[in-house]
């Protein structure tokens, strides 16, 4: 099984792995100064700005390289001290979706080579690239740059395939495809979990040797326990988010798209309402982000969903919240339900989890390691309304039962943090630096060898 990393770097012989000095990251389809929960900005959003400043911290240099999509922003905006974001002009700057972009790979590529063009020669230590159209331009920047490439799927063609949401449209065979050659071609693949580094080595035949296991975090300032008395609190909450005061609260974050499956917790909330019309009554359904992906062939899908089935009363809709409102949602609610067909990992639950409310999540990806089943939330093994509904009818009444769940979120979440990402990140960094300086030792003695046989 591919290795993982607890934060420690390991040592070879007496000497640490070597770190490195500026980092080229690469996110073509989605800039970390999107707000995460519309379009394509989510949870790989968050973790490249949250490891982006970390690093930085860490005296590592960061420079992201990110699609254009708005004639507003300058070339290169600073994002933190030490963290620039750059954008490449390639294609029109709105208008394509992420389908579209693997025919501006090659515009994109150019914009970064210039960049790189116009420094010193060793300008960047190494690549880490983010989901599959970022490590194709990886690749190509790594063989002109003479340095390692470290990538970072977040998400695979072949899983999601495999998991497919009722109506929801198939991965193409060309990005599955262009994931393929990824994997091969990176000197190290980051996975988000143990089940993703399994579905690597097992669907996509990668090296052993090249995988490594490093969990994402969380930002345990920002999202944390209320002080004081948590009742309170969530009354506060909800008085601050416009939402019902009392009764029940099941919060659903993320962007709205069948992957992410919103659709299961409106028909949980019907066969609620049809086992246990009294419960189903004292229930509100929030739903918080922003139409995405296949999500935008029918915007008004989930309204219209809650309609048909006669439960418009108990749903919600909230656009995406920023700064201390996203907290402040996760504190309202008795439960957060993250109920995805797959996720890489699942940043909401962790977020969740750290405010002190349970998780109810689908046992999917990497769900099963960001909820710990019975002990900081519960995982169904299934997308079945009815199961759902439940799971629900048991929980949200019982009391004393969420106050021992979200004592064993706060304990699970504390086990995760940005900073201990980024220690895990440094030392596969320095493996790969170390491996490919080898390489590159090895292949001059070489020549060396053959040139003095002349």
């Amino acid at each position: 099984m591919a290795e993982q990393h607890t934060g420690v770097g390991r040592q070879r012989g007496a000497l640490p792995w070597p770190r490195p000095r500026r980092i080229a990251t690469l996110s073509v389809h989605t800039s970390p100064l999107h707000q995460p929960g519309t379009g394509d900005a989510g949870g790989m959003n968050v973790y490249i700005l949250e490891v982006a400043r970390r690093l930085a911290e860490a005296d590592v240099e960061v420079e992201i390289f990110t699609r254009a999509t708005s004639g507003d922003l300058p070339p290169v905006v600073e994002m933190a001290p030490g963290v620039h974001v750059r954008h490449i002009t390639s294609g029109p700057l709105e208008g394509l979706t992420k389908e579209e972009l693997p025919g501006q790979l090659c515009a994109f590529t150019a914009g970064v080579l210039r960049a790189e063009a116009a420094r010193p020669p060793g300008h960047y230590d190494l690549i880490h690239s983010h989901y599959w159209l970022s490590g194709q331009v990886g690749w190509l920047a790594k063989e002109r740059w003479g340095v390692p490439l470290v990538h970072t799927a977040h998400t695979l063609a072949k899983v999601k395939n495999s998991q497919l949401a009722v109506g929801d449209r198939p991965e193409p065979k060309a990005r599955v495809i262009g994931e393929e050659q990824v994997v091969a071609e990176a000197d190290r693949l980051v996975a988000n979990t143990r089940v993703e580094a399994r579905d690597l080595l097992d669907r996509y035949d990668a090296d052993p040797d090249r995988v490594a296991v490093v969990e994402p975090g969380v930002d345990l300032d920002r999202f944390r326990p209320p002080a004081g008395d948590r009742q309170a609190a969530a009354l506060a909450a909800r008085r601050r988010l416009g939402l019902p005061t009392d009764g029940y609260v099941v919060a659903f974050v993320g962007r709205i798209q069948p992957l992410k499956a919103p659709d299961v917790l409106i028909r949980a909330v019907a066969a609620l309402r049809r086992r246990d019309p009294r419960l189903a009554d004292q229930v509100t359904v929030v739903i918080c982000g922003g139409p995405s992906g296949s999500g935008l062939d029918r915007p008004t899908a989930l309204i219209e969903l809650a309609a048909s089935l006669g439960v418009t009363d108990r749903v919600c809709f909230l656009p995406p919240r920023t700064g201390d409102d996203l907290p402040a949602l996760y504190r309202a609610a008795d439960v957060v339900a993250v109920p995805s067909h797959n996720e890489s990992f699942g940043l909401v639950a962790l977020e969740a989890q750290a405010c002190g409310t349970p998780v109810v999540a689908a046992a999917r990806g990497g769900l099963v390691t960001a909820v710990r089943d019975g002990v900081s939330g519960v995982l169904v093994d299934s997308h079945d309304p009815d199961d759902w509904a439940r799971t629900l009818s048991r929980l949200l009444p019982d009391r004393g039962r969420r106050v021992e769940l979200s004592r064993g979120a706060e304990r699970h979440a504390r086990n995760f943090s940005w900073q201990r990402t980024v220690s895990g990140l440094l030392a596969v960094y320095g493996e790969a630096i170390a491996e490919h300086r080898s390489r590159f030792a090895t292949q001059l003695a070489g020549d060396a060898a053959l040139s003095c046989s002349w």
